[in-house]
């Protein structure tokens, strides 16, 4: 790579900004005419596009990824105790829905070139209170589904997939979010398709999505526009006790024109991928492995991992110097165990999940919004290349996708 040394930009490339176009301002100001804010016509009819675009059986839109993950639990009917197995290698919510579901996590490492959850660790973490998995289809790249669809099956659990990343991604033909009982998903404003706030279950039994909306709403057997969007009055009745962690009209009327753009931008960001693969071609980082044959990457996150041994800086040195140089960045994930509170709750130690360890205290997400423009991609690539250049003149490239066995000093932390 044959870096021309660039003066730094003068504002900040923020990581993650959403491409927000007219479509959704003009909707959202329609919503804000209509008087109608909360959850109602236009819920419905995401829901129902989103079903279509996944070729899902029902959807149920809710006010986060997170309360996705707890309604799909609590609907799986597990018992308070019961096991569910997760990759060690994802964000924070992941487990905590797992923990406010009344249930036990369990970690498994992931493979270290496609950074999912490994299907051989997971189903050495079995027990016989294992009841369910839930599987992170890390970055966009769809998890190996038929070895852990496999391993459900002889094993009689549920499946849950955390599609916070994998909105696009499909797997031997199938969209993510639909091989298990439940797939979940995210439109946080970071997320392919944003809605400020949101988010949204699919699942293939009928009962299971109206048992969500119901319990996204307080367990109310009528939500507020089925009351007073009627010709006479009708009562409510608390059937559970439920949450409020229902999706609203002026989110839904985000995501009606999200949804409409979603294939464009998920070529953009193809083209940007590909634009950082021949760029950093020569340069001593581990870039993202190519997706398998017979999948469709979502190219939600374009993670690096910076080895000190060969890239002479510490990923923190990394991440300090893109921030001067103006360029936004992330760090997807520390590993779980590396957090406090899941040390001194269930005694996890970083080392024994080795894999999901080192890729936590290397990796670096570099932006890769369809909002970028041709100056921008080219801004985070002249940085990337300064950077290592400064301190790694000459140093050998390790194969793509390949993991480094050194382990870097103790992480600073950092959070998408």
């Amino acid at each position: 790579m044959n870096t021309v040394k660039r003066a730094i930009r003068k504002d900040l490339l923020v990581f993650g900004s959403p491409l927000i176009g007219k479509a959704e301002i003009d909707e959202v100001n329609r919503t804000l005419l209509s008087g109608w804010l909360s959850t109602g016509p236009k819920v419905a009819a995401f829901e129902e596009s989103f079903r279509r675009y996944k070729n899902a059986r029902f959807a149920a839109a809710v006010s986060s990824g997170t309360a996705a993950l707890e309604l799909s639990l609590i609907a799986a009917e597990l018992q308070p105790g019961d096991e569910v197995v997760t990759t060690a290698l994802t964000f924070c919510a992941t487990v905590n829905a797992i923990i406010h579901a009344g249930l036990k996590p369990v970690l498994a490492d992931v493979d270290p070139n496609t950074m999912n959850i490994c299907p051989e660790e997971l189903e050495r973490r079995i027990t016989p209170r294992t009841r369910a998995m839930l599987l992170v289809h890390f970055a966009g790249r769809p998890c190996e589904m038929d070895a852990l669809m496999d391993i459900a099956r002889r094993h009689r659990l549920k499946i849950v997939e955390d599609c916070a990343h994998a909105i696009e991604s499909r797997y031997k033909g199938l969209a993510s979010g639909t091989f298990g009982d439940f797939g979940c998903f995210s439109f946080y404003v970071t997320k392919n398709l944003t809605t400020g706030e949101g988010g949204m279950v699919l699942t293939r039994r009928k009962a299971n999505a109206s048992r969500i909306r119901r319990m996204a709403l307080h367990g109310l057997s009528q939500d507020a526009w089925k009351r007073f969007n009627q010709k006479e009055y009708r009562h409510y009745y608390v059937q559970e006790c439920g949450y409020k962690y229902n999706m609203t009209d002026l989110a839904a009327a985000i995501g009606k024109h999200q949804l409409k753009r979603i294939e464009q931008n998920w070529k953009r960001r193809a083209e940007i991928w590909r634009q950082y693969d021949a760029s950093f071609e020569d340069l001593p980082l581990v870039t993202p492995s190519r997706a398998a044959p017979g999948t469709r990457h979502a190219y939600h996150l374009y993670t690096i991992l910076v080895d000190e041994r060969r890239c002479g800086l510490s990923r923190d040195r990394f991440l300090d110097a893109m921030v001067k140089h103006n360029i936004g960045v992330g760090v997807h994930y520390l590993s779980i165990p590396e957090h406090p509170y899941y040390r001194r709750e269930f005694g996890w130690r970083p080392h024994d999940y080795p894999h999901a360890m080192r890729i936590g205290r290397q990796t670096v997400s570099l932006p890769l919004s369809p909002k970028l423009s041709a100056q921008d991609v080219q801004d985070v690539v002249a940085a990337v290349g300064d950077i290592l250049q400064r301190t790694a003149s000459g140093s050998r490239r390790p194969p793509r996708g390949a993991l480094t066995t050194k382990t870097p000093s103790r992480p600073r932390g950092g959070l998408r």
